[in-house]
């Protein structure tokens, strides 16, 4: 490279990172796409190292030498094997070399991308040499430096640590962990006391630097030093997504550096004096500290003492309120407190000094927290968490451990936290009405409210006759209020009442809104494990129900005299089916244990006439089942499921426009009936009797709502689920023929339009609605008779409907959708259901009309010019669906295909035709840049493949040669289903081959025809498959693996071909190793494709990849 090239490379990286455009070296303008283009071949071969290393020693241009590192890690990352050691070696010292001479001059975003290549280069190189494991050594020197050579260091031992933990690409975790446990065992005890050595420094003025200075010196400090805590000690991989920390499993060898007194007190020293970020670092730092393993510590006076050190600090911060002032440092602080109780027993804890008094702190904390929730709604739960940690220990701690009486003195410290946390929540409601949108409601935050009601159950139980009454005490002034407020407005709406009525009702719903979600939380906390089952918890499950029941049923008495004029605020509703949710996990499971025996069926399982001879007494479970329910005051359990059903209908009928509402009423009604006893208990109720013998939008209007098109799916499917249960047609005393009425009728009225009658936007809506119908009916028929029910309802007479649909209606893509989701579902042969007496035609009658429906789409389709707007919207979402349809009915096994072509038939080929052209038309960047259709894409071709190889090779070459380079393609696609799909074809057609290839068949000399227009076609398929092996992800291993046997039997010459390129581009030393390698790999392998064989040369691929992932070079 030259200044002339080099001032090329310049220009082209400022078009990159800036989007001015350049002018080439022809004058022609580069935008930023050919920019990047251009540079993107610096990374395409190992031959640009000294161009690279050109540009970095002679370009003023940051981007340039931005550009020039990004591609050397590249280069080095993906040829190392090509480099001999001492060449590795001399990259490493270059580029270490190159931040001590200009690492203070260059950009952040240049110095991190050179630290990354040295790191990586460590990585790779960590068992060549000695030289590599030294990093940690030489950049002791940047440490004792300058001030800015001293943050490189810390950022060179901040991404190694980091490099050395976190997996590389194309390595195996097996490589990784080798590499990550040296580190551990070398280096990494040694980067931690760096880390803490620099704070000490920091701490004690050592360091000459400016304020700029010590501020980066502290974060990236801390940083290493939470890093070097959180190291992946023990491979455990832990999950990255989460904040809460698990036991740190640090080495003994830390022991004495984690033990001294100073070092835990130097972190909270460092929180006590420093702002956000390094405040909150250094927290997270004694957070992992206090999260260490107990073994570390030699005995339990060892980790008493650190445990009392670690209590003084925290009694300390909440005494004097250090730092909370900044968010960072408090949420830290909160998960400090959670995470306390996580790893130190209560046991351990009472024994402390200061125990009382850090609870009182703790308490005092706590309540300012929730006083304060604006500020904190996302820490609030980490208290939470501690306090029910704390109340969940105290039966496993003996009265006379540790300081007397701390058992009452928690049990008040408690019932304040609850309280509090009550009071401020109902608080927040008045705060977040008055402040007009200014503050964000803590309702509205579903993460956060799941965090803390999941928290409740366990700490509102714990002295749970005094935390109900507490809220009780709210809740029935709330609910007489509500009572009367809303008996003055009459039927009118909220927003239509008198402004203080009005504003009243708000605020007493958000309050009740709180309330339900906190009953239903502690009512799902019911356990039904022995040691508490003679708690009589029940009776005051009992009491917080029979309110929250009663509020249901106001709420709802309110919506039906209305006629749903008079809707309650939506987050009530949604409270509500809540509450519903967890009482029917907890109290609904039961039924059919404890019901009259005449109101239930005359069927007894052989486990119940073996629990009657046991105990024919009621068991202890079904004595609290009973008890509750007579406290509840309010019926059997007959009557309060009646109640809930009840109000999912009311929410169908009058909350037809709210989405969210729809769903969680009918995520509800699904959850109910997918329950083994629930399910029985619905069938009783006169609700449900009403849902299934009126399930149309004259009695339901949310169906009539398009954006609840999906619901009229969920709706019907689970009709349709209780309906079909074991005696669900006579409970309900409902036919199926009678249920899908309703649905026939619209189909037989649809049927009898004409052509231009059907395409009218009037009929729009019955279309997507009788299809979605039908497919949430068609989803829950999980057997031959339930399937043949259906079949026979819209055979022969309103399958013909759906090609006119699909032919009328091709360009709209709701209702095609709705049209195809159906008929995707209706011929996928899940749990065999279609299945057919062999004397019946239907199997054929079948796959007949799904192939009029694809050909009939597909047609107009390809007829129809490509849209300008949304392609996969307008065009590709359609036609995927339409092949998903066409493949299930193809593997649905239920057709016997040679039939067509025997008796002229010409569905099959139409179909397949269609199918055909509809792939050919989409260019192969677009099938891989939609993932959707991609896999309709290629699952047509794998079982076109498979099941259909003599139409496969009846077709012209150019157009088999386009389907060949489609799976080329697609078999080094980044999603493994798909190179396993494309894998698949490639085995299908060279097992073909092979096993055919000596036989006088027309297929064999089409194959033939067809190699001879294109004789290198199996050579690359070998060579791409044989690289993905060696050189690719380790996703794609497996997916590659199957076709490989069948190709080189297939094509025994393009192996030895490869074989002998592959060898020719290794170095002398490698080469004797390689060929070693592929003899060990053949040996043994017999010319036969049977299954014994396959797996015998699928072990020694696995083996004869790691054997030579070692050594080989690119």
């Amino acid at each position: 490279m030259d200044a002339v090239q080099l001032s090329q490379v310049e220009a082209l990286c400022e078009t990159l990172y800036t989007g001015a455009p350049c002018t080439g070296e022809n004058g022609e303008t580069i935008d930023r796409n050919a920019a990047q283009s251009r540079l993107l071949s610096l990374q395409s071969s190992a031959d640009y190292i000294p161009q690279c290393q050109y540009i970095l020693d002679h370009s003023q241009s940051q981007y340039a030498r931005l550009v020039a590192s990004n591609a050397l890690t590249e280069l080095i990352s993906t040829h190392w094997n090509n480099y001999t050691v001492p060449q590795r070696i001399d990259i490493r010292n270059y580029v270490l070399s190159y931040l001590a001479n200009q690492g203070p001059s260059l950009q952040d975003f240049v110095t991190n991308s050179l630290i990354k290549l040295v790191c990586r280069i460590t990585k790779l190189g960590w068992f060549d040499d000695a030289t590599h494991r030294e990093l940690a050594d030489d950049v002791t020197k940047f440490l004792q430096a300058s001030a800015d050579h001293c943050i490189l260091g810390l950022k060179i031992l901040n991404q190694l640590v980091d490099e050395l933990n976190i997996p590389t690409s194309g390595r195996t975790l097996t490589q990784h962990r080798k590499t990550s446990v040296s580190f551990r065992d070398v280096c990494l005890f040694k980067v931690f006391q760096l880390g803490l050595t620099t704070l000490k420094q920091l701490q004690s003025r050592a360091i000459v630097a400016n304020q700029r200075q010590e501020a980066i010196l502290g974060e990236q400090s801390l940083a290493l030093t939470v890093r070097c805590l959180n190291f992946d000690f023990i491979g455990t991989n832990p999950d990255e997504s989460t904040e809460d920390v698990g036991t740190i499993q640090v080495p003994t060898a830390w022991r004495s550096v984690l033990q001294d007194t100073s070092t835990i007190e130097l972190l909270f020293e460092f929180y006590k004096t420093t702002e956000p970020p390094r405040s909150s670092k250094a927290m997270e730092g004694i957070i992992l500290m206090c999260s260490v393993r107990r073994s570390l510590f030699p005995t339990d006076k060892d980790r008493a003492e650190f445990l009392g050190r670690v209590m003084t600090g925290i009694r300390s911060l909440l005494s004097n309120k250090t730092g909370f002032a900044h968010q960072d440092n408090y949420h830290e602080f909160c998960r400090l407190l959670g995470r306390l109780k996580a790893n130190y027993q209560l046991s351990e804890l009472v024994k402390t000094e200061g125990y009382l008094e850090w609870l009182e702190l703790a308490s005092s904390f706590t309540v300012q927290s929730t006083t304060n929730w604006q500020y904190c709604t996302n820490s609030i739960h980490y208290l939470l968490a501690l306090w029910g940690r704390l109340v969940a220990a105290v039966p496993y701690v003996r009265s006379d451990t540790g300081v007397p009486g701390h058992a009452e003195v928690l049990e008040k410290q408690v019932l304040i936290v609850v309280e509090s946390y009550i009071e401020s929540m109902l608080g927040s409601v008045e705060m977040v009405i008055s402040s007009d949108g200014a503050l964000d409601d803590p309702l509205d935050d579903d993460g956060s409210l799941k965090e803390q009601l999941d928290r409740l159950p366990v700490l509102c139980r714990f002295k749970y006759t005094e935390i109900a009454q507490l809220i009780l005490n709210k809740f029935d002034p709330l609910l007489n209020k509500y009572r009367q407020a809303i008996s003055h407005i009459g039927s009118s709406s909220t927003a239509n009442a008198p402004a203080d009525i009005s504003a009243q009702i708000f605020i007493i719903e958000g309050q009740l809104t709180w309330l339900t979600y906190i009953i239903g939380s502690v009512v799902g906390g019911h356990s039904w494990s022995s040691a508490h089952l003679g708690d009589g918890d029940e009776t005051i499950d009992a009491s917080l129900s029979r309110r929250t029941l009663q509020l249901a049923q106001c709420v709802d008495y309110r919506l039906t005299q209305s006629n749903g004029i008079g809707r309650s605020d939506p987050k009530l509703e949604q409270s509500l089916l809540y509450y519903f949710q967890n009482f029917r996990r907890v109290y609904m499971f039961m039924w059919d244990q404890v019901a009259n025996p005449d109101s239930v069926s005359n069927s007894v399982s052989v486990v119940g006439m073996l629990a009657a001879k046991l105990d024919s007494g009621p068991s202890s479970k079904q004595k609290v089942y009973q008890n509750m329910f007579e406290h509840l005051g309010m019926g059997d359990h007959t009557t309060v499921a009646n109640l809930i059903v009840t109000k999912v209908g009311n929410n169908l009928k009058f909350w037809p426009d709210d989405t969210e509402i729809v769903q969680n009423t009918l995520e509800l009604l699904l959850d109910m009936a997918g329950g083994y006893s629930s399910s029985k208990l619905l069938l009783t109720l006169d609700t449900v009797k009403f849902l299934a013998r009126h399930h149309t939008e004259d009695y339901f209007p949310f169906l009539a709502v398009p954006s609840n098109v999906r619901y009229r799916t969920t709706f019907h499917a689970i009709l349709t689920r209780l309906l079909l249960s074991p005696n669900g047609s006579e409970k309900l005393g409902l036919t199926f023929e009678s249920f899908v009425e309703p649905i026939i009728n619209t189909l037989t009225m649809l049927g009898n339009l004409s052509p231009n009658d059907l395409r009218n936007e009037a009929i729009r809506r019955p279309l997507i609605g009788v299809f979605r119908d039908l497919r949430g009916i068609a989803s829950s028929l999980h057997n031959r008779k339930a399937y043949s029910m259906l079949f026979e309802l819209i055979h022969p007479t309103h399958l013909p409907l759906m090609a006119l649909v699909a032919d009328a209606w091709y360009d709209q893509v709701d209702v095609i959708v709705s049209l195809l989701r159906f008929l995707q579902e209706f011929c996928h042969n899940k749990a065999n259901r279609v299945n057919f007496d062999q004397s019946s035609p239907n199997g054929i009658l079948l796959f007949r009309a799904t192939s009029d429906v694809v050909c009939a789409f597909g047609r107009r389709l390809l007829a129809s010019p490509i849209p300008s707007g949304d392609l996969y919207k307008e065009r590709y979402k359609c036609m995927s669906i339409s092949l998903n349809v066409l493949n299930s009915a193809l593997s649905g096994n239920y057709v016997c295909f040679g039939v067509f072509a025997l008796y002229n038939d010409p569905c099959l080929e139409n179909a397949l035709d269609v199918a055909l052209q509809m792939i050919l038309s989409v260019p192969i960047d677009d099938v891989i840049a939609y993932p959707k259709l991609s896999k309709a894409y290629y699952g047509f071709i794998e079982i076109f493949f498979r099941n259909h190889i003599k139409s496969v090779l009846a077709v012209e070459t150019p157009i088999f040669m386009r389907l060949m380079n489609a799976v080329h393609e697609g078999l080094q696609a980044s999603d493994p289903q798909l190179s396993a799909l494309c894998a698949n074809s490639i085995d299908h057609i060279a097992t073909f081959y092979f096993e055919n290839m000596d036989k006088d068949k027309a297929e064999i000399h089409n194959l033939n025809s067809h190699l001879s227009a294109q004789p290198n076609l199996f050579s690359s398929l070998t060579s791409t498959l044989f690289n993905l092996l060696l050189f690719g992800a380790p996703q794609h291993h497996w997916a590659v693996i199957k076709p490989m046997l069948s190709l080189m039997l297939a094509s025994e010459s393009s192996f030895k071909a490869y074989k002998d390129h592959l060898i020719a581009t290794q170095a002398p030393e490698n080469q004797q190793n390689l060929n070693e390698a592929f003899h060990n790999l053949l040996n043994d392998v017999q010319r036969s494709l049977d299954n014994t064989n396959r797996e015998r040369f699928t072990q020694k691929l696995v083996t004869f990849r790691v054997a030579v992932r070692g050594f080989l070079t690119l």
